[in-house]
């Protein structure tokens, strides 16, 4: 695996899969496009974050290689297709955990604004939402369970330049956020989280109506992709309308709790 520079050499290989990481990567905004020739290559991985889709003729030397790459150890492997998954399931064996996402139609004007207006004014009284400025991405950054609504970003300057989020507090307290787990030309990747004890409250759907409205506003569009029917649910509640289901893998033994 080589890292690419010139990413636009891998386009062709990915196609048109519409993955807004993979376009992140494509568009050097976030992440890293690698590949098994910088000149002429024919496969390609996109990782950003803890995400690795991996497009064009499957290579073993690719998924031996992709952890050491990525500098850790819980990564989500995307297939493009089937051929993939029958390489890194002879590849990568016990390792790796099948599971599936839902992906959801990337549809600008579906949205109801006055239902999530209201969505993200319906806090109760101990509750108040917040932008993420400089002070909460610091915050979410110390936080285990809300670290993903910042952890892809170098700092909070690549933050202001390429995301975009709001948290929802509680006596000061950060219980839940929706933000942007990675940017790209013209949207945001969402990741919304909940303290354990604060679910169930309504707070997700309140973070993530308030991040879809921002989104609006700045004329970005808030792409949604489910790791669960709990996150599939949501996302249909704010509007998102189900495209399809679709196969990954995890490289760890123990999966994390991404919504």
């Amino acid at each position: 695996m080589y890292e690419l520079k010139q990413t636009e050499k891998a386009r062709p290989i990915f196609g048109d899969w519409q993955e807004t990481l993979i376009w992140s990567c494509l568009q050097n905004v976030m992440g890293r496009i690698y590949a098994d020739d910088t000149e002429n290559p024919v496969s390609a991985a996109a990782l950003l974050g803890d995400f690795c889709f991996f497009a064009g003729v499957p290579k073993e030397t690719f998924l031996s290689d992709v952890r050491a790459c990525a500098g850790k150890d819980f990564l989500i492997l995307v297939p493009q297709n089937e051929d993939w998954c029958r390489r890194i399931e002879s590849c990568l064996g016990g390792s790796v955990k099948k599971t599936e996402r839902y992906a959801f139609y990337k549809e600008p004007d579906v949205f109801d604004r006055k239902a999530l207006k209201a969505a993200a004014s319906a806090l109760p009284g101990e509750y108040r939402m917040k932008m993420i400025d400089e002070a909460l991405f610091l915050q979410c950054g110390k936080i285990p369970w809300c670290r993903d609504l910042v952890s892809c970003y170098d700092g909070y300057d690549a933050y202001r330049a390429h995301g975009l989020g709001a948290v929802i507090l509680r006596e000061g307290e950060i219980v839940s956020g929706a933000s942007s787990y990675a940017g790209y030309l013209g949207g945001i990747e969402i990741e919304i989280d909940t303290k354990e004890e604060y679910r169930r409250k309504g707070l997700a759907y309140a973070a993530g109506a308030k991040l879809i409205l921002e989104c609006l506003e700045r004329g970005l569009y808030p792409s949604w992709d489910a790791q669960n029917k709990w996150s599939a649910a949501l996302a249909k509640k704010l509007g998102y309308r189900y495209s399809h289901t679709y196969t990954v893998y995890e490289m760890a033994d123990v999966g994390k709790e991404n919504l």
